[in-house]
């Protein structure tokens, strides 16, 4: 009873930080009609919904296409192109029933031959799809009728209706999927609720309603216009002016200048997104699992809150699940404790300390304010730490997955085995750390496969405790999801993945600008 009261209040906090009172006008049926502006920080370069890799390519591709299934706010599944599903005793089999009728904008049928090949595309190697790793232990797809599709799996997976709603698996022609696949990279031919109209990456994207979405009564906007502000302050003076009705991401600084502007909303909610600070633990002197305790003893977890969240966050603790996942465990926060630090550097072999270069992306500024805040802390401990802040291409390039101490940033995912698999496990798609603990993979694997929910909960509260103790990676705090529009909008929420917008909600009151 104590655990489903935290939820509902967690819940109510997140849809009251998200979204200011109602007024009348919001509290009304939405209205059909009218242009949106929408705000992204950085240029939408990737169109192709299988090749996607940051927020604005995210949103872009989500109003061209459609998946199996979508995320709501609150983070539970929704049917999206397939109406319902249902899977085998042992969940290694998975049916899912697909909407009749659906066309893509071309308008060719959408039909299971189209799912399954697009989740072929996905898990090719040669596709370089993102989607490869997080759509799930799938061995194979089949169209068991034109309405049916039939997914196979190398083992149990409880998760997988969730992992279907990832952001690149959208579904795609079949035509497309297995012939000129690069066709989609300035083009787009989706069953989304909105059609592309014109496409510039780094200046403005213009999509209109689709008027055979599967959905009748949606979108109810009948055009929006994406864009690109790499100029935060533009972005924000923008909002304040009325010029964009939705700015998709806020920081912080930008918040607090456009809370209490006449006529704007700031909204805040919750999410597990996070940076962290990654250590290469197959590499001196990182291997030493004492080294990273040592060095996660050094850290004010509330002061990293405020310096590097600025107040819009939550104590982390070492674990990249916190209160926004469903099977969060509430463990003690490890507070900071310099003397233990110390000794714990001295039976490793450390004891005047060592010196060693973190290296920070210049994108987003956040990760090099962590960096160095981390470096004041470790200090204490006798550890001196040389930042190192490079372009975001070239951290890409040279430090990404090969480097041995670094700062990540990472959105959140639907699930705890999302975010896991895509980090931490020793088959990871991201195997950062090297961590590769078995004892880790184990639990993954059978919280996994579990279909039991107090079961499911136990396996991942001792990953977790794993985790807190073996200290792969410093993950001091979580970041609240900042957005704002303007109060003509309604029916926007900020979403705790970051990457789901769900904008064929989004209607406008009649005190929106006209524009043609």
């Amino acid at each position: 009873m104590l655990e489903m009261n935290r939820r509902r209040f967690l819940a109510g906090t997140a849809f009251f930080l998200a979204a200011p009172s109602l007024s009348f006008a919001q509290a009304a049926a939405p209205a059909k009609g009218g242009t949106l502006r929408i705000s992204i920080d950085q240029a939408a370069s990737v169109i192709h919904p299988l090749l996607t890799r940051v927020n604005p390519e995210y949103l872009v591709t989500e109003l061209l296409y459609s998946n199996l299934t979508r995320l709501k706010v609150d983070m539970t599944v929704e049917p999206d192109l397939a109406e319902s599903w249902s899977a085998s005793d042992d969940l290694t089999e998975w049916t899912f029933k697909l909407r009749n009728g659906v066309k893509f904008h071309d308008g060719s049928a959408m039909t299971s031959a189209d799912v399954v090949a697009t989740f072929k595309a996905i898990l090719d190697p040669k596709n370089a799809s993102p989607g490869r790793n997080n759509v799930g232990p799938i061995t194979d797809v089949t169209a068991k009728d034109p309405a049916t599709v039939v997914f196979k799996l190398s083992g149990a997976y409880a998760d997988l209706p969730a992992a279907l709603a990832y952001t690149n698996a959208r579904i795609i022609p079949a035509s497309i999927a297995t012939g000129d696949f690069k066709k989609l990279s300035t083009a787009a031919n989706g069953t989304g609720p909105f059609k592309l109209v014109s496409y510039e990456p780094d200046r403005l994207i213009v999509v209109e309603r689709n008027p055979n979405y599967y959905d009748p009564a949606r979108p109810y906007l009948d055009r929006i216009e994406v864009q690109v502000f790499p100029d935060i302050s533009a972005e924000g003076s923008a909002m304040i002016a009325g010029d964009v009705d939705v700015m998709s991401t806020v920081q912080p600084t930008e918040y607090l200048r456009m809370q209490g502007s006449d006529g704007v909303d700031v909204l805040r909610v919750p999410s597990g997104q996070f940076c962290n600070i990654n250590f290469g633990c197959d590499t001196k002197p990182f291997n030493d699992p004492r080294v990273r305790r040592a060095l996660a003893l050094t850290v004010d977890r509330k002061a990293m809150v405020d310096f590097v969240t600025e107040g819009f966050g939550t104590p982390g603790n070492d674990t990249p699940i916190n209160a926004s996942y469903h099977f969060y465990s509430d463990m003690p926060l490890r507070e900071a404790n310099i003397d233990e630090a110390k000794k714990l550097l001295a039976e490793a072999g450390y004891p005047d300390g060592f010196e060693a270069t973190l290296i920070a992306s210049d994108t987003p500024a956040v990760r090099t304010q962590l960096a160095v805040a981390f470096r004041e802390m470790a200090k204490e401990a006798g550890v001196k730490i040389n930042v190192q802040t490079m372009p975001h291409a070239t951290y890409l390039e040279q430090v990404w997955k090969k480097g041995s101490f670094y700062v990540g940033f990472y959105n959140m995912q639907p699930t705890e085995d999302g975010i896991f698999k895509l980090l931490y496990t020793s088959d990871a798609a991201w195997n950062e750390t090297r961590w590769n603990n078995k004892d880790f993979d184990k639990l993954i694997a059978a919280a996994r496969g579990t279909k039991d929910e107090a079961k499911r909960k136990e396996l991942y509260a001792q990953a977790q405790k794993l985790m807190n103790d073996e200290v792969p990676s410093i993950i001091p705090s979580f970041f609240d999801v900042l957005a704002a529009k303007r109060s003509w909008v309604q029916g926007f929420q900020v979403h705790p993945r970051a990457s789901v917008f769900r904008l064929d909600y989004v209607s406008l009151t009649d005190k929106a600008p006209k524009r043609g």
